[in-house]
């Protein structure tokens, strides 16, 4: 029972790509922000997060995850994911309306998910971007009160990682350090999948253009893995990038920044690196960036994409999904 993690993080971003709430094809910069950004941003995710669950919850009932391989008590602790993820909702909607701020509200979404293997697959991508916002996040939250409070919901929703992936056959802890991704980076993944609505909030974050990982029938394995990025060099051409204008591509895995030099394949416009780095493992983040020293918003100019990468000589024994 495996879905690849990486498949489903691509697809979840290509399917929604032209969301009309984002704009892909310009400069990102860093945002400027205060605690009560933060927490409409924290916000946002849990509404996301909500719906998610609330439309897998209406759409399957528990004899499905049970014939899809999920035996109870999966799908009852399914249910208590989602009322947690009520619970964040309530409590920072709460917060802001008491500090005097206007809280966003439930959006319109769109799910890639056609199944109960591919909802729980996409489930444990959301938990990870989850987990790196917060964390990601806790460094520009001033008031220690709502620190701890985002500190809390943190590891809840590790323990929703933990829990998901270990059900699909994954390490549930495959890191000794989780990943942050900064603002930007979550609302590029995020809010791919806002599909409409309007909220009464604007936050100040943009999305990077997408990154686009080629459909591979190997598993990603550190130290050994190619990697090719699909019309990666054409799209960059649109931020001055010329064919020898260095460009890298970041890895991010845990507390590590990697970057690779990439090359232009032969008369394509594809990126590639021909050697994933050594020491990443589970939910790891690329993105391009025209500097190999300094990964700030400014210097990057696609992604984050997202790959399931398995320790050198760890791969699964089962053989690896096809490509959609």
């Amino acid at each position: 029972m495996r879905l690849s993690l990486t498949l489903a993080a691509s697809l979840a971003v290509s399917v929604v790509q032209a969301s009309p709430l984002v704009k892909r094809d310009g400069p990102v910069t860093t945002p400027k922000v205060d605690d009560g950004i933060i927490l409409n941003y924290a916000l946002t995710l849990e509404y996301l997060e909500r719906k998610f669950y609330q439309d897998a919850l209406a759409n399957y009932t528990q004899a499905d995850f049970v014939a899809a391989g999920f035996k109870d008590p999966f799908y009852t602790n399914l249910k208590e994911i989602y009322v947690d993820e009520q619970t964040h909702v309530s409590f920072l909607s709460g917060a802001l309306t008491a500090a005097g701020i206007t809280p966003t509200v439930e959006l319109q979404y769109t799910f890639p998910a056609t199944d109960v293997l591919s909802f729980v697959t996409l489930s444990s991508v959301l938990e990870g971007v989850g987990v790196s916002a917060y964390l990601g996040a806790a460094a520009s939250i001033v008031n220690k009160e709502y620190l701890t409070a985002a500190g809390s919901i943190l590891t809840v929703e590790a323990r929703h990682t933990s829990y998901i992936r270990a059900s699909l056959g994954e390490s549930p802890f495959p890191a000794p350090f989780d990943t942050p991704l900064d603002f930007n980076e979550v609302f590029s993944l995020a809010a791919a999948f806002i599909s409409g609505g309007s909220s009464p909030v604007t936050l100040p974050f943009m999305a990077f253009p997408m990154l686009t990982l080629q459909c591979t029938q190997y598993y990603y394995e550190a130290d050994r893995s190619s990697v090719t990025f699909s019309g990666a060099f054409k799209a960059a051409q649109k931020f001055d990038v010329a064919k020898d204008t260095p460009i890298y591509a970041v890895f991010f895995s845990g507390l590590q920044k990697l970057p690779v030099q990439v090359r232009i394949t032969a008369g394509s416009s594809d990126y590639k690196i021909d050697r994933l780095p050594a020491g990443i493992a589970g939910q790891v983040y690329v993105v391009l960036s025209k500097s190999s020293t300094a990964f700030n918003d400014e210097h990057i100019i696609a992604g984050p994409a997202i790959l399931e990468v398995y320790p050198k000589g760890q791969i699964p024994s089962t053989p690896h999904p096809k490509c959609h």
